[in-house]
């Protein structure tokens, strides 16, 4: 599976930015979906997950309420869509890919930086 995450870029805080991730290789609707991130210095983060196309969400308690991640899967895509943005939501984005069921993420993609300014 090959994952493309593009949509990252400047916000002030409270502004919102929609992430993509595009996937190709394999049967997308058999993918579980799930996005990360990592603030300089930190540890990479789970964000949110899409499990079994859309019909199951986890959300990292950080996000819950201001992210929500959605796919189309006509389109190949997952999407993160992110409100009410912090600094602290700083860091660089990655989604990921596994099968449907699976523990651990095989597939990731190449990361786009997000920048929230106070």
């Amino acid at each position: 599976v090959q994952l493309q995450a593009s949509g990252g870029g400047l916000v002030q805080a409270g502004g919102s930015l929609r992430l993509s991730c595009a996937a190709s290789g394999r049967t997308f609707s058999r993918l579980d979906m799930g996005w990360f991130r990592q603030a300089p210095g930190k540890e990479r983060e789970f964000v949110a997950v899409d499990r079994r196309s859309g019909s199951i969400t986890y959300y990292a308690d950080s996000v819950k309420g201001r992210f929500t991640v959605s796919r189309d899967n006509a389109k190949n895509t997952v999407y993160l869509q992110m409100n009410s943005l912090k600094p602290e939501d700083t860091a660089v984005y990655y989604c990921a890919a596994r099968t449907s069921g699976a523990t651990m993420y095989d597939f990731w993609g190449q990361g786009t930086q997000v920048t929230v300014s106070s």
